[in-house]
């Protein structure tokens, strides 16, 4: 089960990214932000689409995650204007992890709470809330 942060911001002009081939959604901006501000860090592979928005892939801790995010944005916003967001937290396990029930997603993984953290203490976000 994946873990969702929601939270406001208006640090990224979306009506400039590039489209997302599957589904008219923005998000890859988060993405493309995280992979550089955690250079050297966290290997953050580069963001692809999806049909819910934007994703990436990286390992924390041995474990590896799928990460996403998608903007609540319009054709005709203003882009200028505070933006909602989702950013999303998915641990990937194992058949034998989940067969037994082990290694599962919540909110007090490590690799969320360092998310959820980052955006959390960053003065550029805004309601930074888990859902």
């Amino acid at each position: 089960m994946n873990q969702a942060i929601h939270f406001k911001t208006s640090m990224f002009d979306v009506s400039k990214e590039k489209e997302n081939p599957i589904n008219p959604i923005y998000g890859i901006s988060l993405l493309a932000w995280l992979k550089s501000e955690l250079a050297g860090k966290i290997e953050i592979t580069e963001p692809d689409a999806e049909d819910w928005g934007w994703y990436s892939e990286l390992e924390f801790e041995g474990n590896n995650y799928l990460i996403g995010a998608c903007a609540y944005f319009e054709k005709g916003d203003n882009p200028k204007d505070e933006i909602e967001w989702v950013f999303q937290v998915d641990k990937y396990r194992s058949f034998k992890e989940k067969l037994f029930g082990k290694n599962k997603m919540n909110a007090s993984d490590n690799c969320f709470v360092f998310f959820k953290t980052l955006l959390e203490e960053n003065p550029n976000f805004n309601d930074v809330q888990v859902a």
